[in-house]
């Protein structure tokens, strides 16, 4: 059975969803999303950057119609990109633009997807969108401890969720407890690390896996659900959405538990946010006119 979370709003969120990262076709996105709602998924994660809200928005609405699930059952996240974290009013917009791409009322959650641009002007936007009821919670994608912490001690709502990489080989145990500190649910991105670092055939994860009748994968997942992470693996495989969301019959030990997160490099090897390069080319990417 699928676990939940309450967040700091009241709303109820899987503490297991479905990315679409990286996922452009139309085509191909809305018939993903169909599958991964059929297979059981109910939290769906886009982003205005992903390109792909319109596709997302029309799996949903071909499950509903088709009976496999309601809006209601169902919670969808998007993000704001950081063209439009410029100021409270473009922030606010773009949550309305995005609503218009999925073809929705509300979302359930809105992130500020980068800590770039002014993104305290920009959250004081998503904070009028939750307001006025255009989604059901807001938060914050990327935000490591510093900005994070600063944000929360300066804004009228706390984040409800903060989007960061965390997976074996990126642990961020202190980053977590810090968002906890703060009622904020950490989710993870890339819990699967990309792929990196052989982690589907890692041996200790493998061993681990061979005692439940699991694969290292599912293990991984596993793990950060244990420690009270939201989830959000992405497959355009159905075979792959079923394992991924199968993780819910086991439960690992403590020392398995300690065992994975030794694993840790204590930084990321996909993205960097303190190489100034980096942080230029996303100020820099617009995703419209």
């Amino acid at each position: 059975m699928m676990e939940f979370l309450t967040l700091n709003t009241g709303a109820k969120m899987p503490l297991e969803g479905f990315g679409v990262f990286q996922i452009p076709d139309p085509e191909q996105c809305e018939q993903v999303v169909y599958d991964a709602i059929k297979t059981g998924y109910r939290l769906l994660d886009t982003a205005a950057a992903y390109g792909n809200e319109e596709a997302l928005g029309k799996g949903v609405a071909r499950a509903i119609e088709d009976g496999l699930t309601t809006r209601e059952e169902l919670f969808i996240t998007t993000k704001v990109w950081v063209q439009d974290q410029k100021n409270e009013e473009t922030a606010y917009e773009a949550v309305k633009a995005s609503l218009k791409r999925l073809n929705m009322d509300y979302a359930d959650l809105v992130l500020l997807h980068q800590p770039m641009g002014d993104y305290f002007a920009a959250y004081r936007g998503l904070e009028k969108a939750y307001k006025d009821e255009l989604t059901k919670a807001i938060g914050v994608a990327n935000f490591y401890p510093g900005p994070f912490t600063n944000l929360c001690e300066n804004v009228e709502i706390i984040p409800a969720v903060n989007q960061v990489e965390l997976h074996p080989f990126f642990v961020q145990e202190k980053a977590i407890e810090n968002m906890k500190a703060y009622g904020v649910v950490p989710q993870a991105w890339g819990p699967l690390a990309e792929g990196k670092h052989g982690i589907f055939t890692d041996p200790e994860l493998t061993e681990i896996g061979r005692k439940y009748g699991k694969s290292a994968a599912q293990v991984v997942l596993r793990w950060n659900a244990q420690r009270g992470v939201s989830i959000i693996p992405k497959s355009v495989h159905v075979e792959r959405m079923e394992q991924n969301i199968d993780i819910w019959d086991f439960e690992l030990t403590d020392e398995e538990m300690a065992k994975i997160a030794a694993k840790d490099l204590g930084h990321s090897e996909i993205v960097n946010h303190d190489d100034p390069g980096f942080v230029k080319m996303l100020c820099g990417m617009n995703i419209h006119d």
